[in-house]
């Protein structure tokens, strides 16, 4: 069994935007205010965090900022994802460097790939990071979902820690739901 490294939680933080670019002054806010109300972690750069239509740039520097204004005051998840493993390696060693808790990598979209693609996707980024790392499975989005059997092949690697299930294919009391648990 893995130990608990994340617990209770976890609000997924929109990035803020003007229309020259990033709002670090309202996302500053938005970080403070979270931790204030005593959230145990923010999740950067995420789905919610508008990712998907970030530049790896803009990505880096919301990265870097939410780790400065956070200060190890609670950890700090990247969403790292994306349907370029190389690239997403690359933004995850960034995020690493620059001191985030731990990455959160949703399943590579719009590609398709196969469970077996899957399992040598994250296996590559695990590979190049010591982070801890959070599976996002989020099929209505991605067009795949992480089945438990990759699930179960993918949580034999040390530093593949958990899983956001978000597919409402294991939430309707499917027997399923029983083969994610460790």
């Amino acid at each position: 069994m893995k130990k608990v490294i994340f617990k209770g939680c976890g609000t997924a933080l929109v990035t803020p935007f003007t229309d020259d670019g990033i709002n670090f002054e309202v996302l500053r806010k938005l970080i403070e205010f979270q931790i204030l109300e005593g959230v145990d972690s923010l999740i950067i750069c995420g789905t919610t965090g508008e990712s998907s239509t970030m530049s790896l740039e803009e990505k880096k520097a919301v990265i870097e900022f939410s780790v400065k204004v956070a200060n190890k005051r609670i950890p700090i998840i990247a969403g790292t994802g994306g349907n370029n493993t190389k690239d997403v390696i690359e933004l995850s060693k960034y995020a690493e460097k620059v001191g985030v808790d731990a990455l959160l990598i949703v399943t590579p979209y719009y590609n398709k790939t196969t469970q077996k693609g899957l399992i040598s996707h994250y296996s590559k980024i695990a590979d190049n990071v010591d982070l801890p790392i959070i599976l996002y499975s989020v099929q209505s989005r991605t067009g795949l979902n992480i089945e438990p059997e990759t699930c179960a092949e993918l949580s034999k690697i040390p530093n593949i820690v958990a899983i956001k299930e978000a597919s409402r294919k294991y939430f309707t009391g499917s027997k399923n739901c029983k083969s994610l648990q460790r």
